[in-house]
């Protein structure tokens, strides 16, 4: 039996715990702030400590900090706000684990025993600034990303981010690197798939002067730009079998020579490396070395799809909604309930990404300061051939004639005029002036249709 501490202003949560675990044969204390569990240390010490992350007084974090500093007992941080920061900064100031909010009793139960049982003093590590991330979610399986995220950042391991294109993989990669004690040096990114393999090798390692035609000087390669922090290799799934062994060899001994060069470099460099293809398959086949994998398979980071965390639609809607008011200077917007629900229910294979540049085009294109059903159609597909939408407008126009509807021509013709304008806005970055220029009119004509369509904008009470 051990005794356990609780701080959480939770009662509901603390009650709920506490019995959890004196089912489980521990002695539970239960505290309601920081405060009132630092009085009690001077009557003893727990052999765990679970508390909060924000509580009125003193925090959570802070309150780690101390504890871990002088070496009272292992903690437990226990929060509803699992994002990349927070869950990084709890593992710095020396967290045993952290449980995201709302919990599963028997998962937080085994997170007690397992700190329990590996119980031991530790350095103290110092909590310093935690930095913004773009990376956002807050569905279970985004809170498990930041949590393994906080958990490997301050190792030097090497890791595999796995995930379909647009998931975020670069994302995650600059997040382990802001949050590891390489902070203060160079990211350096290199999309393997997007350079020609005859200039892969030249751009990894850097070459010398007349190594090769064309190269008047020397190059130093991104291994060389990246020394001290971070080397992301993107698309690590498509890069040659020939520089496939060059790389192992790198990775093996931490030296390298440029192209054309005979000056043996040490490198000191963490690799994060991703792909969004199946590399165990691509061993299978003999496109891509086993033991190349595994030294950079060392830790693994599988990203979900979009559609596997629909709940976090919202939030990063809403997000991606802000910045691009933000970027192009236009009054902010937002989803309507109704536009909301359809954008859950979409699948978006292009992942976070597609989502990004859909909400991009609706800070441009949708006319009003909420988003309806609407604009998602006209800021939605774009790679319909000409027939698609020419039969469309066909069927259109034959069932109105059907029903004697009047005034047609002048309708489609609107309808056209706002579809060419939204997309040229969109094409250009909302600058008016080069949107009219690409479609052949004046910047007088664009903003005058610009305001006729507006005008003639229906009300739409779907939210």
């Amino acid at each position: 039996m051990a005794d356990v501490w609780i701080a959480d202003d939770d009662r509901g949560v603390r009650f709920v715990l506490a019995e959890a675990l004196r089912d489980a044969g521990h002695a539970v204390r239960e505290f309601g702030d920081a405060s009132a569990l630092r009085d009690a240390l001077a009557d003893g010490k727990p052999a765990l400590i679970l508390t909060d992350v924000r509580m009125p007084g003193e925090d959570g974090l802070s309150l780690l900090a101390d504890l871990h500093a002088r070496a009272v007992a292992p903690v437990i941080v226990m929060s509803a706000f699992t994002d990349v920061a927070t869950t990084a900064a709890a593992y710095r100031a020396g967290a045993a684990d952290y449980i995201a909010k709302p919990f599963d009793l028997d998962q937080a139960v085994e997170a007690v025993e397992r700190a329990l049982a590996a119980a031991s003093p530790s350095e103290a590590v110092a909590p310093t600034t935690v930095a913004a991330h773009a990376l956002l979610g807050e569905s279970v399986a985004m809170r498990e990303v930041f949590r393994l995220i906080g958990r490997i950042a301050a190792s030097d391991l090497n890791v595999l981010i796995t995930g379909e294109t647009g998931t975020g993989k670069e994302l995650v990669a600059r997040a382990l690197h802001d949050e590891s004690a390489r902070r203060n040096k160079a990211f350096v990114a290199l999309n393997t798939a997007a350079i020609p393999s005859e200039l892969l090798e030249s751009e990894l390692f850097g070459h010398e002067a007349g190594a090769f035609t064309g190269a008047a000087r020397r190059h130093n390669g991104r291994f060389e730009q990246a020394e001290g922090g971070t080397l992301f290799l993107d698309e690590i799934g498509d890069m040659p079998l020939a520089l496939q062994t060059r790389l192992l060899r790198v990775l093996a001994g931490g030296e390298f020579y440029r192209v054309g060069g005979r000056e043996l470099i040490r490198g000191n460099v963490r690799i994060v490396a991703a792909t969004h293809q199946d590399l165990d398959a691509r061993v299978t086949s003999g496109h891509f070395r086993a033991d190349l994998k595994h030294r950079l398979d060392v830790v693994r980071i599988e990203l979900p799809a979009l559609r596997q965390r629909r709940a976090d639609i919202p939030l990063l809607a809403k997000h991606f909604l802000g910045t691009a008011a933000n970027e192009f200077k236009l009054p902010p917007k937002r989803l309507s309930r109704a536009a909301q629900k359809i954008m859950e229910q979409r699948d978006f294979p292009g992942n976070v990404r597609e989502l990004e540049n859909l909400c991009r085009r609706l800070a441009v294109v949708a006319p009003g300061s909420e988003i309806l059903p609407a604009d998602l159609g006209a800021a939605g597909d774009r790679n319909a051939s000409p027939s698609d939408w020419t039969d469309a407008l066909r069927r259109w126009a034959e069932a109105a004639l059907l029903h004697n509807e009047t005034d047609i021509h002048a309708r489609a013709r609107a309808a056209l005029d706002k579809t060419l304008l939204q997309a040229a806005l969109v094409s250009n970055g909302g600058h008016r002036q080069q949107a009219a220029a690409s479609l052949g009119v004046g910047r007088n004509t664009l903003t005058r249709k610009l305001g006729a369509s507006r005008a003639r904008r229906p009300k739409d009470d779907a939210s």
